[in-house]
C-alpha cells in the first residue's frame, strides 16, 4: 500500500499518470445542496473548509481580487459582473439559478465594443496571492479558472449564444475584437497572479466549451483557425511556470482531445459521460496513456437521478475504468445540482474515499 500522502502530492502524482495512495477528489455544487450539506455535517452554513474536509478534497483555489472602480450601472432584478454580463433569477422546482439574459452587446458595432468598459488589470490585488497560497501548501493550489479564456461560453453570456457562432463562422470584426480584448485582458492577469504566487500555485486551470450532447459545437477547423491560438497563449504562460494544465470542455468534446495534447494540455476536466465519444473506456482506452481526467460522474446521472445505491454503483464503476495507472481525480462534472438528494452526494463521496484507494 503507498504511504499517504498530502494532498497536493497525491494529486500532482495522478496527474502525472502514476498511481498515488487514493483518487483525488474535488467538489462543486450549487447553493443549495451545499447548504443540505453542510447541515447534514453539523457545521455552520459559513464553514466551507470544513465541509471540504470532511468529503475528503484534495484542491483548492487561489486568485487577486479586484479592487478596482464600479464599471457598470446596477439594474433592477438583475446581476450585473464586471464585463457587463447581466443575470435574473429564475425558480424551477428544486430552487433556482442565476440566467443569463438581455446581452447588451448582442448588436453592438466595433465602436461600442472598443468602448465598453472592461476591467484593467492594475486594478487587481496581487499582493496576498502568496500568502493565500503558502497557507494551502499541502492541498494542490489551483490557479486560473474555468472562465479562461472561455470564448464561446463566456462570450454567448453577453453577445448571446447564436451571434458568438456566427462572430467566429464569419470573422465578424465586432465579435472577434470583444474576444480580443477580453482575452488579453484575462491573459495580463493571469501572468500577474501567477507571478506573485511566488511558485506556490500547482495546477493552471482554464475552460473552453466545445460540445452539445451529440457532438462538436463548432468544428475542428474553425476551432484551429480561430480558438487555438487563444488557448495557446495560455497554455505557454503556464508551461513558463512550469505548471501542468486542466481544460474544463463541457459535452462532447473528445475530438479535440488529440489538439489538446499537441497544445501541452495535461489534463481535461467535466468528461460528461452521458454525451457522445465520452464514456469512460472510451476515454481511459484512447487517451488515457496521454491524458489524464477530472470529472465523469455526471450530475445528470445517479447521483440526482438515482438511489443510494445507483449512485455506488455509479461511482464504483468510474473508479474502476479510470484509477488504474493514475491518471484519473474524482469530481462531479459540473456543479452538483439541488435536485440531487443529499443522501446521494453523502454517499458519492464516501464510495470516492474507500473505494478510491490503491
Amino acid at each position: 500500500m503507498p504511504r499517504e500522502m498530502s494532498s497536493r502530492e497525491r494529486v500532482l502524482t495522478a496527474f502525472a499518470r502514476a498511481e498515488p495512495d487514493r483518487v483525488p477528489i474535488n467538489y462543486m455544487s450549487n447553493p443549495g445542496i451545499d447548504a443540505r450539506l453542510k447541515e447534514h455535517y453539523g457545521l455552520a452554513a459559513n464553514d466551507n473548509l470544513a465541509l471540504r474536509e470532511i468529503l475528503g478534497v484534495d484542491f483548492r483555489g487561489s486568485g487577486a481580487p479586484y479592487v478596482g472602480p464600479k464599471l457598470h450601472d446596477d439594474i433592477p432584478d438583475r446581476t450585473v459582473d464586471l464585463w457587463g454580463i447581466r443575470r435574473r433569477y429564475v425558480e424551477h422546482d428544486s430552487g433556482g439559478y442565476w440566467d443569463y439574459c438581455d446581452f447588451p452587446l448582442s448588436d453592438a458595432t466595433l465602436d461600442e465594443i472598443e468602448a465598453w468598459p472592461m476591467p484593467s488589470p492594475d486594478d487587481y490585488d496581487y499582493s496576498n496571492v502568496a500568502a493565500q497560497c503558502a497557507a494551502q501548501e499541502e492541498f494542490c493550489v489551483v490557479g486560473g479558472s474555468v472562465g479562461l479564456p472561455d470564448i464561446i461560453n463566456s462570450t454567448g453570456m453577453i453577445r448571446t449564444m447564436e451571434q458568438v457562432l456566427v462572430d467566429l463562422l464569419t470573422e465578424d470584426a465586432a465579435g472577434l475584437r470583444y474576444i480580443q480584448r477580453k482575452s488579453a485582458t484575462l491573459l495580463e492577469i493571469t501572468e500577474r497572479t501567477l507571478e506573485a504566487a511566488k511558485g506556490g500555485i500547482h495546477l493552471f486551470q482554464m475552460g473552453e466549451d466545445l460540445g452539445t450532447q451529440i457532438g462538436p459545437l463548432v468544428s475542428l477547423d474553425l476551432f484551429r483557425k480561430v480558438i487555438r491560438p487563444i488557448h495557446q497563449q495560455f497554455v505557454d504562460l503556464a508551461k513558463a511556470y512550469d505548471l501542468p494544465v486542466i481544460i474544463h470542455c463541457c459535452g462532447s468534446s473528445s475530438w479535440a482531445f488529440d489538439d489538446f495534447i499537441e497544445m501541452g494540455i495535461d489534463v481535461v476536466d467535466t468528461l460528461q459521460p452521458e454525451a457522445a465519444n465520452m464514456a469512460p473506456a472510451y476515454l481511459k482506452g484512447r487517451y488515457g496513456d496521454r491524458l489524464s481526467f477530472h470529472g465523469c460522474i455526471s450530475t445528470a446521472g445517479p447521483v440526482a437521478t438515482g438511489s443510494v445505491q445507483d449512485t455506488i454503483d455509479d461511482v464504483r464503476e468510474t473508479l474502476d475504468i479510470m484509477m488504474p495507472g493514475g491518471g484519473y481525480a474524482m469530481s462531479p462534472t459540473h456543479q452538483l445540482q439541488d435536485n440531487s438528494l443529499t443522501e446521494n452526494v453523502v454517499a458519492m463521496y464516501d464510495t470516492a474515499r474507500e473505494h478510491g484507494r490503491y
